[in-house]
């Protein structure tokens, strides 16, 4: 077996046999990897708390032929102990890391982008400079574009036009008159003009906008990322009460 060595968040944990866990983690540089964590469940493990989904941690793996192995485990960030005591930041956190697993399909596929775009959001929850609900929001939009779908925001998703009117999902974002699909939504401008600020990384502007505007712009975030990935997000309908 080859023995490699990388830095990775743990997006989720699944219990195996009496004692051991399998690890889902998305590496800076290997992609996502499912790894086996030996005896990670037994009260003398020496890193079984290092394994916990939010942390951020150096592993070393080896390569097995169908899960690699964990041998070591050091942690880097702890995000997981901040985002535990603050409910809405908890919940935002748990959308990012499914996101994240539903965004990288295949496995050991580099994914340096939507790595350092995990770190980064999980990080600027820690920090709470920002609303939970908007840097979640920042998050989606710009994992969307990295994976090819961001939304059309400022001109016509199907003809170019600078005059819009509508936002449909079906289309790829914001739609002129002419062009507009029947059922599409008509946000306020101001919605739109903060989802523009949240994926452009305009945090100014994103914080000054009002409640109104943030509850629109979730809600056809959240639509159109579940949308593109063809599955629900179950961690939505939690952050969606807060």
């Amino acid at each position: 077996m080859s023995l490699y060595r990388d830095e990775g968040v743990v997006l989720r944990t699944q219990k195996l046999g009496e004692a051991d866990r399998i690890i889902t983690i998305l590496t800076k540089r290997t992609g996502k990897v499912r790894g086996v964590a030996k005896g990670v469940r037994r009260t003398t493990s020496k890193f079984g708390a290092r394994l916990e989904p939010f942390t951020h941690v150096d592993l070393q793996l080896h390569t097995g032929r169908t899960l690699d192995v964990i041998t070591q485990a050091e942690t880097l960030r702890p995000y997981g102990e901040a985002l535990a005591a603050d409910y809405p930041k908890y919940t935002a956190g748990s959308a990012m890391l499914e996101t994240a697993d539903r965004l990288t399909l295949g496995e050991k596929e580099p994914a340096l982008r939507q790595f350092l775009l995990l770190v980064g959001g999980l990080r600027t929850l820690v920090e709470g400079e920002h609303e939970a609900r908007l840097v979640l929001d920042a998050y989606f939009l710009r994992s969307l574009a990295v994976a090819g779908w961001a939304p059309a925001l400022e001109s016509c998703a199907r003809c170019s036009a600078t005059s819009v009117r509508a936002f449909a999902i079906v289309a790829g974002g914001v739609v002129c008159a002419a062009c507009r699909p029947a059922g599409a939504a008509v946000p306020a401008p101001e919605t739109i003009a903060l989802m523009i600020a949240l994926l452009r990384g305009d945090w100014p502007a994103a914080d000054a906008s009002e409640s109104r505007h943030r509850a629109e712009c979730s809600g056809l975030v959240a639509a159109y990322l579940q949308w593109h990935l063809e599955h629900g997000i179950r961690s939505l309908r939690h952050v969606e009460r807060v």
